[in-house]
């Protein structure tokens, strides 16, 4: 049993990572995040595997693997917000060297990991992002993770395509903050053609989990 709280997403939010415990009380606004292979139970209903909700005065009951975002909405101007982020954060592209994400005002959070589990955010500044349709998490040095995003700040989109052009969509779901989208992966831990598109300037949680067990520090 154990409380872990991160620090990728600080000074902004406070993240924390709860595994085997019976029952969490939660106090304040708070978003919660089930990553465990069995569902949570809270405020009379069960919590599945890879969905978020947003709760405040409730009891999590069996709680095997959660994550917990809190301060989400702790702040008077998020524009001010958003700014102070960009001047702490530093580009996606400077840490990722991905192609796609050349010129893009995309900007990453420190990385958390415990075992399996990594943990970062994204601020997601333009509208459109344009990031890039991708099948593959390139950064991760060729493993493909069970990965989800969760929308922290701000609205966006998550998108799917038969093919890498967008005109191929056949798949978007809308994105408000709680909000997690459903997981692509299938059982081979294969990707259709995806991208998170912004409908505002935002903020987004990844979370990737390594079948390998082995964590990639970046």
């Amino acid at each position: 049993m154990s409380l872990e709280t991160l620090n990728f997403a600080e000074p902004f939010f406070t993240v924390k990572y709860i595994i085997d415990e019976p029952e969490i009380i939660i106090s304040d606004k708070t978003i919660v995040l089930n990553i465990a292979e069995s569902p949570l139970y809270v405020a009379g209903m069960w919590l599945a595997p890879f969905q978020s909700i947003i709760s405040t005065d409730v009891t999590l009951y069996n709680v095997e693997k959660c994550v917990l975002v809190e301060r989400f909405d702790d702040f008077d101007d998020e524009n001010t917000l958003l700014e102070k982020v960009r001047n702490t954060w530093p580009l996606a592209y400077e840490v990722r060297r991905e192609e796609r994400l050349k010129g893009v005002g995309h900007y990453m959070s420190p990385k958390n990991a415990v075992g399996n589990v990594q943990f970062s955010m994204y601020h997601a500044s333009t509208v459109p992002l344009n990031v890039g349709l991708h099948k593959n998490h390139v950064h991760l040095g060729g493993e493909e993770p069970q990965e989800v995003h969760t929308q922290i700040v701000g609205f966006g989109k998550m998108q799917q395509c038969r093919e890498k052009d967008i005109s191929t969509l056949f798949l978007e779901e809308t994105m408000a903050p709680g909000c997690t989208h459903k997981p692509m992966f299938d059982a081979e831990l294969s990707y259709p053609w995806h991208q998170y598109e912004t409908i505002t300037p935002g903020i987004f949680m990844a979370i990737e989990i390594l079948t390998s067990g082995n964590p990639i520090p970046r």
